[in-house]
């Protein structure tokens, strides 16, 4: 009888934590569509009124400054213990320049959400725009890939 009991508590917690996070979720999708939270965009979905040409360069730009920290800095055993630091300090920077200017993508997949979020609600700027936040990013890791190729085959095995 007792652990029936145990088990009838046990689904009631998990019952209402399953509850709290899809309520939650629902709220945190409902901040996204009613103020565009976590959007990415250009000319008039940019703070700045930063034109399209000018996201695609800056995203392209941040990119490749965070792909070409990544690969610095877990190229090297030397190196790779203070990655995780390195990286989100680098990753910090990118957004602390960029938010102002395109809502900062330099990454395809957190660009898309929010579009979609938005989308959804009957507001498609966002699902309109997100073709250059998944393409810029692209373009500025393989740069970013490029450039470390050429490092590397420039200074040889030590970069």
């Amino acid at each position: 009888m007792q652990l029936a009991a145990i088990g009838v508590v046990g689904l009631v917690e998990v019952l209402v934590l399953v509850g709290h996070v899809i309520v939650g979720q629902c709220g945190a999708l409902g901040g996204v569509a009613e103020g565009g939270l976590g959007c990415n965009g250009y000319d008039a979905a940019s703070t700045t009124g930063l034109s399209m040409v000018g996201a695609f360069v800056v995203e392209i730009v941040l990119t490749c400054v965070f792909v070409l920290t990544i690969l610095g800095v877990t190229a090297d055993g030397k190196t790779s213990h203070f990655g995780g630091l390195v990286i989100g300090l680098t990753l910090t920077f990118v957004h602390i320049m960029g938010i102002p200017l395109t809502g900062t993508s330099v990454n395809p997949a957190r660009s898309f959400g929010p579009a979609l979020a938005m989308a959804v609600t009957g507001n498609t700027l966002a699902l309109e725009q997100v073709w250059a936040f998944i393409f810029a990013p692209l373009a500025g890791a393989a740069l970013a890939a490029a450039i470390f190729k050429g490092f590397k085959s420039f200074y040889g095995s030590e970069a």
